[in-house]
Parts: C-alpha cells; sequence; structure tokens
C-alpha cells in the first residue's frame, strides 16, 4: 500500500528536490552540502523532500581521498536536514550509493527506518529496491495526484553491453500496474503524476536535440546505451506530467517532449565534480491541486533564485551551423 500526504489548504504541494550529495564522512564539503541543505529547506518550507539518487558516495576514491567508512552513518547524515526539520522525504538510489559496504537492500531498510521517511522497499518481484508510489490528497481527503519513485540501478547488468543500467522490464510493467490502481475506470480523468528516478532516460537527449529547452548543458547525457522503453510506457500510462532525475552535475534543464516534461535537478553535494560558475543548488517543484501542471524553479547555495533559465532551441543552433 503506497503512503499518503496531502496538499495544502491553499492548494499547494511543494516538493524540494536534492541530488548528488555524494555525501561521505563529514568532509568540509559535505557540511557545505548541509548548509545549503538548510538554507534551501528554511527558505522554501517544502511539504515533501526528495533525493534523486547518489546521497552517499561509496566508491573508489583518488589517491589522498578518504572511502566512505560508514555508509548508514553517512546516509543518516545526508538525510538529516530533512529528517530533524520533521519533513516527509523520499529517496531513490544512484549508481554510487551502494558500490561497496552496503547493499540496496540494507540502504532501503535504513531510510524506512526513519520517522519521517516515506520510502519503500517495493516489491521483491522485482528489479532494484525502492520502487513505490506515495498518494497526494487535496485538502478534502480526495486523491489528486500521484508520486511514482524508481530505482535506475547501478551499472549494465548484461557483460556485453557496457555503461550504465536501466529501469527493468519487470519495473515498467508494476509502474503500468500501479497506474492502473490509482486511476481506476476506463473514461475516469487520470490523476497526474510526477516520476522520479536517478539515471537520466535517453529521451532527455532527444529533448534537448529536438524541443526548446530551460536551463544548461555541461556534459553529456549519462544515460543507459538501451532504451528500456520507460518513457514510451510515461506516454501510454497518461497520467505523468513530469521526470526528475539527477546523475548528470552540471545539466539542470527541463524540456517537453510529446507532453511530459523532462528535468534535470540541480547537483546540491560539493564532495564531488562540479563546474566554475555553476552554483551548487536544489530544483523545487510546485503542484496545485486540480492542476494537471507543475511549476518549478531553482534554489542556489548563495540564497538566489532562478526562476527563468537560458532558453535553449535547437533550431537556433542548425541556423548557426
Amino acid at each position: 500500500m503506497s503512503r499518503q500526504l496531502s496538499f495544502r489548504q491553499d492548494g499547494t504541494f511543494t516538493i524540494v528536490q536534492f541530488t548528488d550529495l555524494h555525501w561521505k564522512n563529514g568532509e568540509p564539503e559535505d557540511h557545505r552540502t548541509r548548509a545549503l541543505m538548510d538554507l534551501t529547506l528554511d527558505a522554501e518550507q517544502p511539504d515533501l523532500v526528495v533525493f534523486t539518487g547518489d546521497v552517499i558516495y561509496t566508491g573508489p576514491v583518488s589517491e589522498g581521498y578518504d572511502e566512505c567508512e560508514n555508509p548508514e552513518q553517512a546516509f543518516r547524515d545526508a538525510v538529516s536536514a530533512a529528517e530533524e526539520r520533521g519533513i516527509p522525504w523520499a529517496v531513490v538510489f544512484g549508481n554510487h550509493d551502494t558500490e561497496q559496504r552496503i547493499t540496496r537492500e540494507e540502504l532501503i531498510r535504513l531510510a524506512m527506518q526513519h520517522e519521517h521517511s516515506v520510502a519503500e522497499a517495493g516489491p521483491k518481484e522485482i528489479a532494484g529496491e525502492g520502487n513505490y508510489t506515495v498518494e497526494l490528497l487535496d485538502a478534502h481527503g480526495k486523491p489528486a495526484a500521484n508520486l511514482y519513485f524508481l530505482d535506475s540501478g547501478d551499472v549494465s547488468p548484461l557483460p556485453h553491453v557496457p555503461y550504465y543500467n536501466w529501469v527493468r522490464r519487470d519495473q515498467i510493467n508494476w509502474l503500468v500496474g500501479e497506474s492502473k490502481r490509482l486511476n481506476p475506470g476506463e473514461h475516469a480523468d487520470k490523476l497526474p503524476a510526477l516520476a522520479f528516478f536517478h539515471i537520466p532516460v535517453p529521451e532527455y537527449q532527444e529533448v534537448w536535440d529536438t524541443q526548446t529547452c530551460y536551463g544548461h548543458k555541461f556534459e553529456p547525457v549519462c544515460c543507459a546505451p538501451v532504451n528500456s522503453g520507460l518513457f514510451t510506457a510515461f506516454l501510454e500510462m497518461g497520467d505523468v506530467i513530469g521526470t526528475f532525475c539527477g546523475h548528470d552535475h552540471v545539466n539542470d534543464y527541463c524540456g517537453t517532449l510529446h507532453g511530459i516534461r523532462l528535468c534535470y535537478g540541480r547537483a546540491s553535494g560539493y564532495n564531488t565534480y562540479g563546474r566554475e560558475g555553476f552554483e551548487r543548488g536544489a530544483r523545487v517543484i510546485r503542484l496545485t491541486a486540480g492542476e494537471s501542471d507543475f511549476a518549478t524553479w531553482l534554489r542556489l547555495a548563495d540564497g538566489s533564485v532562478v526562476a527563468e533559465q537560458p532558453v535553449h532551441d535547437p533550431n537556433q543552433d542548425k541556423i548557426k551551423a
């Protein structure tokens, strides 16, 4: 059974997305990450925080740096800004959360032990840990929107296919079933839904290449080398109006493809790579009950709000070429 949260009396529901914290041992960089989260949460007062993967970094490190010594403590520290404020929070895992010293099963169990976590392990018979749904009720207690959380894995499961993993077919089948469960009736108006995962789908490259986007693309879209059909499933389900991922630390754009807005978060963690002049921050998402749309903006580490991002028009790029 999925968890339930409620819109405010004014009909709004605000989500703060933190992504790619790469928390380790409480290094000075981690303290800067915590300061960013404190500032953002105090300013935005969200109804939900979503951590979209690579919450902690448990992989190998370069010479002169320390590996994550205690992944459980690192995770507790990473989510504590939300937990200590009593803000409900959700999490999906990235490719660096469980490289060594901890498994996904152990990490989702730890997440579920927190009082304010809405995360669930999800069905055991499908791939990944942390495939679950959160239902949003309006101020009168009626279903108003849904949030889907998906484990996009880490590395490819096939030895002859290199690079990153993808949301697998059994997860997609489960997701389609959830959409049907939450939207019963053949002619019922489908409730708007948002989907959160770590590794972008290939359509993030397509939307940049073919549609007007808003924001920055300073690195390749590091998706899986194969297309699992997740985006097509979203289209056929008919309820997903927006998707949110992380993974690529210096991409932060949004663009609409076939009616679905594909959005990157803004990388939040200092204990990992970035780009000079590209401030760490968070993406803020605001839903309004009864509307199949959302507003979104960035809150940066210096406290500023970015409501309008640079426009990327692929047609203009073709003209210049």
